[in-house]
Parts: structure tokens; sequence; C-alpha cells
């Protein structure tokens, strides 16, 4: 038999080296110049160092949590073309949005991404008509090139067999679209890889305490590290600053004169068992501009969001007992009650979105990239979607491309001349890296659980392999972190060696789904940051 050792499957690669140190990294952080010092370890400042380093320049990435600590592992897990945006007249919006959308699930993160069907429920005494809701179906699969089907409309019973739970009375008929969704975590952390592979430096854990100055330029930043404590500092010719609900904060320290440049809208959401499998999502009106989910994620159940003004710190943002209460009451307008018991919540978490400063409501407001150049040279970009990860880094790099005086323009090369679809690592049919898991085991020993190999696959792609060499070469490895879920232990050595976790909620919150799962118990966390002290 052969063995995954002997063959490298689907264009996968021998097991890498381990990253960089902590302190290899700091001490490469503080003797280089950098071109660009991209300060924020969200999606956004992640797709702009992948795309900077793929452009020539030297990059160095650092935030002060983790990457995707805060809101870009809080979304809703969806890949869109924004349905809602139909109604206020975005035709070309919903059209750029698809081709972003299908340009990740397709060419770029195949193994990350998967189509997904939903299902809007039109009611009795709804905001909308099955009429209605019919025709912005089929015209929003029209601005995907119908490449998700045909946008239609089926009876109640038929949308029954495939969502048990859901609510039939008063049901009048059920419109039918398609998008994609991911695992948002996952995704911006194959994005990092993808940075530090194309040449970029990066540290998570690294807070930035002050902003270096050259005759009244930024010119780099003074930071420290949350895990030893040492303070260093980086030089670089430009700064972004893309710490989302945190860029006035940070552009308070470029000028403290800076007025304020964006709102924050905070959106909650709930993870629950399921009770029967759905085989499509919910998205049900709740009012004229929006929409509530109930997502199959994760072999759980997804619910939110909610949307209202957030003025508090970032850093405390949490689900109240109101905003549970709200995404209960709403979903329970498309969802049977044994579904919704509080009983069944396993997780919850809070995000805040980053809007335009302004007045009205925060549900109608647009979810735009907002880019400012401060006293100081130091360029702020806050806001967008994930859907338009890509499209933002290309947006953030012509900006750059465009600066008076020109400083980085002729050591970059132009980002119409990158490829247009660059994969994401990983890349491979998932069910292909699935069946080789579990065909290619090494005999003796057990084989790789169905549900294991399935996992590794669509979280993983390709690097599943070095996943399962770690757990074939050492058995332990190849035990269940907990029983109920799918992950195994050679992911938690695999996170802390080759993916920068450096605490246990590193691991168990974006890493892996124990958290999410309301499996993160005290003793797997004990045992998590016993293999984390290892390194």
């Amino acid at each position: 038999m052969t063995t995954l050792q002997s063959v490298p499957a689907l264009g996968t690669h021998p097991a890498s080296g381990s990253t960089a140190s902590r302190a290899e990294t700091r001490e490469q952080l503080s003797k280089a110049t950098y071109d660009l010092l991209v300060i924020g370890g969200g999606i956004l400042g992640i797709s702009t160092a992948w795309h900077a380093a793929q452009s020539g320049l030297r990059v160095a990435l650092v935030d002060a949590g983790d990457f995707a600590g805060a809101t870009s592992s809080a979304s809703s897990k969806l890949l869109h073309g924004g349905l809602r945006y139909l109604q206020t007249g975005a035709v070309k919006l919903v059209a750029e949005n698809h081709f972003e959308r299908r340009a990740v699930s397709r060419d770029v993160a195949p193994h990350l991404a998967n189509p997904l069907t939903f299902y809007l429920p039109v009611y009795k005494g709804g905001p909308h008509g099955a009429a209605k809701l019919g025709a912005g179906v089929f015209a929003y699969s029209a601005l995907s090139a119908f490449g998700d089907g045909v946008g239609h409309v089926i009876s109640p019973s038929r949308a029954q067999r495939d969502v048990p739970e859901l609510r039939t009375d008063n049901l009048k008929a059920v419109a039918v679209y398609g998008d994609d969704q991911m695992n948002d975590s996952r995704m911006a952390l194959m994005t990092v890889r993808a940075a530090v592979e194309s040449g970029a430096t990066v540290l998570n854990h690294a807070e930035v305490t002050g902003l270096r100055f050259t005759q009244g330029r930024v010119t780099g930043a003074e930071l420290k590290d949350r895990m030893s404590g040492e303070e260093f500092g980086v030089t670089a010719r430009l700064v972004l600053n893309a710490t989302g609900p945190w860029v006035d904060h940070l552009r308070k320290m470029e000028d403290p004169d800076s007025a304020p440049s964006i709102r924050l809208s905070k959106g909650a959401h709930l993870v629950l068992k399921r009770t029967s499998p759905w085989k499509a999502a919910l998205a049900t009106p709740i009012d004229k501009y929006r929409i509530t989910f109930a997502l199959p994620w994760e072999d759980q159940l997804l619910l939110g969001t909610t949307d209202e003004e957030y003025e508090g710190d970032p850093a405390d943002v949490s689900v109240t007992e109101k905003d549970t209460a709200q995404i209960l009451d709403e979903a329970a307008f498309s969802v049977r009650d044994q579904q919704l018991s509080r009983d069944l919540i396993t997780y919850s978490f809070a995000g805040l979105r980053v809007l335009p400063g302004g007045p009205g409501n925060t549900s109608k407001a647009k979810r735009e990239t907002v880019v400012t150049e401060g006293r100081g040279g130091m360029l702020s970009v806050a806001g967008g979607k994930w859907t338009t990860f890509r499209h933002i880094g290309r947006t953030v790099m012509n900006k750059l491309a465009a600066l008076p005086g020109h400083p980085l323009g002729e050591d970059m090369e132009p980002i119409s001349h990158l490829p247009k679809k660059l994969p994401l690592p990983g890349i491979a049919n998932p069910n292909a890296v699935a069946h080789r898991l579990l065909v290619d085991a090494p005999a003796p020993g057990p084989r790789m659980a169905a549900d294991t190999a399935r996992h590794l696959a669509t979280h993983y792609g390709s690097l599943s392999f070095d996943i399962a060499r770690l757990a074939y070469e050492d058995p332990s490895l190849a035990e269940r972190i907990h029983p109920d879920a799918p992950e195994i232990w050679a992911q938690v050595v695999y996170a802390r060696d080759q993916e920068w976790a450096e605490t246990a909620d590193d691991v168990l919150r974006r890493r892996t789904t124990l958290t999410i799962r309301g499996l993160a118990t005290d003793d797997v966390r004990a045992k998590v940051e016993d293999v984390l002290g290892k390194k």
C-alpha cells in the first residue's frame, strides 16, 4: 500500500519546517526597513499585506491580538452578493459582489468555501410578497450569470423536506437562491499564510504602543510583544492603519486633533446544536431592510444577526441578554420552537461592523471601504465586507501606487500585472483530499475517521496531508481532542508550529471549532495549553 509519506498527494509538498520563532520574528522586524507596515491583522489588513507582498514590496503585518481575532472571525460566515442591495437599486454592486464571491469559492479557495442553498420564506402579512421575492431572486441569480442555478419559488411542503424545522404556519411560498459559506477564521489564516509565502513578515499578539515619526511623517511603530513583554520597533516607509474598530484610536496617535472617521454597528450571533439535518439555509425578512439568517454551519446552526449602533470600547463588545432574546425572537418567524431552546445554545459571539461616519440607521448604511490619509502620511483603511476582501486589497494597493510623490510606486509591480485569481495555499478538491486521507493510511494502524477526513479536507485543503503525517508518525496525535468533535491533536501541534497559535483561544476558537461547538472544556483547554507550552 502506498502511504502519505511516500507519495505527495494532489500537488502537496512534504511537511514544511516550523514558522520562525517569535524572537526571530521580532529581531527581523526590528532590524529591517520595510516598504509597508500594516497594523491590523483582520482580513482587510491581511489581504492588503498579501497583495503588497505579491507586488514586490517588503511588508510587515502586526496585530495586538490574534489574526482575525475580532471582527473578522465574528461574521455571518457568508460569501454573498448582497440580496438586500437589489431593493436600493445597487445592481452594479451586487454584480461585483457576485464576481468576487464566485472567484473566491471557485478559483481562489474552493477548499475553504462551499455553495449553500438559501430559502427565503414568504409569510402572510410579511414585508414582501411572493411575486416580488420571486422576481428578486431571479434577478439576483441573473447577476451571477446563473452560476448557482436560476432563482425560483417552491412550495412550503417542498422546502420543509429540506429544512424540517421550517415553520409552515401562514407560509405562502419559499423563494430559492444560491450563495456561498465559509469558516472566516480559516479563510483569514490561509490568507496570512499566502502573504508569508509571498514574503511578508507577520507577528500576532504584538501591540502598537506608539508611532515613529521622521520630520513629521509616520515612519513606523513602537510595539510590545504581549506574549513575552519585550518591546521593539518597526521602521517603514509607509504605515497602513487597518485596525478596524480601533482605526480612529490609531489615527489619534498620529494626530490628536483628528476627527472621527467611522461609526460602529454591533452584530451578534448565536450557535446552537441542530435538532435535525438542514439541507438549506433560511433567510427570513424581518422588515423592509433586514434579514435574519438561520444557517447550517460546522454541524451546528448559526443564527443572527443584530444591527445596532455601538459606542463603547471595541474590546468590550459582547452578546447581551437583549441580543440573545432578539435573535431567538426573530428566528422564531421561520424556525420552529423546538430548535430555538436556549438549552441548545453552545456559543455566542459579537463583532463590530465599521461603517462610514454620518447619520442614519446602521442597517441601511452601505458596507463601504473608507480610505483616509492623515497629517503624518499614515493611510487608514476601514470597512468593507468579507466577500470582497480581495477587491479591498487591490483597492488599497492602487491607492498606494497613486500617492503623491509615488513613494512606493517605482518599487511595486502594478496590481493589474498580478494574477487575477491567485489561489490560497492548500487549494484542492476537498472531496479528493478526503478520499486520499481515508485510503492512504499506512498499515498497520487505524484508519482516519470519515468525519475527521472531511473536516480536514474542508479546512486545510491539501495541507491536510501535513497534519495526517503528524498523526501517522505519532498515534497519540491521531486521537480526537474531544469525542464529540472531528478535530484531532495533530491540528493543535500544526496550529502551534505552522499557524502562529500562541494561546488556547487561538487554537480552540479560530484554528479549530471546539469553542463554537461548546466543547472547549477546562480539561481540553489545559491540554491545549500544555501542547502550546512545548514549542
